[in-house]
């Protein structure tokens, strides 16, 4: 086993899973591999996962709770011998720094020294879209379970690719159900945007605005601001926002750059003079932020532990989740859609009867799965999982929690098909041409 490592990076990622689960078996400064330590069951052939994402760059704090989920989960399936009972899982990780070069050169390592059937990743969609390329090009399943720009599964579609996250234009669309009810409500007339300078940011944005201009189109977007990935200081950026007195303020800001810019908002005093509904308030953001989030904001999540406590698979990912992170430690939205992806994973292989990729891949084709969010379905013409577009609601302290979550008598749940592309005629058009 290789011993050396150059900096302390992979401590995170090592302290997420049960030693008694896993043994390393590579380890430098770019590369992790984790094999099973003990299998429980007759085994055939060891099944090889890739996971790309971030330990470093700015989504790194919403990388933390998937990481957790996907070692969790593997290890819960590898102590039933593994896919099918006999099919060991062994992961190789790989840092991607948020960075699309980093990601699609990690990929065809992972691909050709590691020999991986599925990568799970990754957090930036600009990165998920260089790693479609090389999918595609290897015939490897992808599954995306943060990533989700609309191009993922509409301009830059491949059939190799499976969307467990609602894409930007349904989240977009559910933000604008909510705000479009603000707007009737208080007679809202102008507005202005903040969003992160990348693939994601940009199509989340041009999401909200294009879906509100035809669902309220009295109000008027009078400035769309762009920042950095990566930005530190949002004082110039918040200031020209209360400078222009705008009736709310929409944003398409995520990772540690929107855990920054909240706490920048809160401390400058907007959120007293300007309402910042449908922003993303995951619960990364609810636990992390829990003493300074402003109760009663409007915001924003993927897939919170808390709208869905009905569903056995959920219940299933709390109880796990808590037991090998401590008490507090409930799944993060980044942490469930991971959790679904491995175990929707294991059912497409369960409904192929075998780990062959092409088998799985056409097991996957149009399936309906469980997982925590509920029974879902993945779209037969661009494999988006039809879960809710968004989660939109106040934020409110509850006893039972250690930190805030949604007002849950408010709380309104956004259905996909209510936002999405109406016609699967509609979305083949938008697909580019592939070999």
């Amino acid at each position: 086993m290789a011993k050396h490592i150059s900096d302390s990076k992979w401590d995170a990622v090592l302290k997420s899973m049960d030693r008694r689960d896993f043994i390393t078996t590579s380890i430098t400064a770019g590369a992790l591999t984790l094999a099973p330590r003990f299998v429980r069951a007759a085994t055939d052939k060891t099944y090889r996962l890739g996971l790309l994402l971030p330990v470093t760059g700015t989504g790194a704090n919403y990388a933390d709770g998937a990481i957790k989920a996907v070692m969790t989960a593997v290890a819960d399936i590898n102590n039933r011998g593994g896919f099918l009972g006999k099919h060991p899982i062994e992961v190789s990780y790989r840092d991607t720094h948020t960075k699309p070069d980093v990601t699609a050169r990690e990929a065809r390592d992972v691909i050709a020294r590691e020999h991986v059937q599925t990568i799970v990743g990754t957090y930036s969609s600009a990165c998920a879209m260089a790693l479609q390329e090389i999918i595609h090009e290897n015939k490897i399943l992808h599954l995306a379970a943060t990533s989700n720009s609309s191009k993922i599964v509409n301009e830059n579609y491949t059939p190799y690719t499976y969307e467990f996250c609602p894409n930007s234009r349904m989240q977009s669309g559910a933000v604008v159900v909510a705000v479009a009810r603000m707007i009737k409500k208080n007679g809202w007339k102008k507005y202005v945007t903040i969003g992160q300078d990348y693939e994601w940011g940009r199509d989340t944005q041009n999401g909200f605005v294009t879906a509100l201009a035809k669902r309220a189109p009295e109000v008027e977007m009078v400035k769309a601001l762009w920042v950095k990935l990566g930005e530190t200081n949002f004082a110039s950026y918040i200031t020209a926002i209360m400078a222009m007195k705008p009736d709310f303020l929409y944003g398409a800001v995520a990772g540690k750059d929107n855990r920054t810019f909240i706490q920048q908002a809160q401390q400058m005093g907007m959120f007293k003079r300007i309402p910042y509904p449908g922003g993303l308030i995951s619960v990364t953001e609810l636990e992390q932020q829990r003493k300074s989030l402003p109760r009663g904001m409007i915001g924003l999540a993927r897939a919170p532990f808390f709208a869905h406590l009905d569903q056995p698979l959920m219940q299933k990912y709390i109880k796990m989740n808590r037991a090998k992170y401590g008490e507090d430690a409930y799944p993060t939205d980044w942490a469930v859609m991971h959790y679904d992806a491995i175990y929707g994973l294991e059912q497409g292989i369960k409904k192929a009867g075998t780990i062959e990729t092409e088998a799985v891949k056409a097991a996957l084709k149009g399936a309906t799965i469980d997982t925590g969010r509920g029974r879902h379905s993945f779209r037969i013409c661009n494999n988006q999982l039809d879960a809710p577009a968004g989660y939109v609601g106040a934020v409110k302290d509850y006893p039972q929690y250690p930190f805030p979550i949604y007002d849950l008598d408010t709380m309104i749940i956004v259905p996909a098909k209510e936002v999405w592309i109406p016609t699967c005629e509609e979305v083949n058009k938008l697909h580019k041409k592939r070999a």
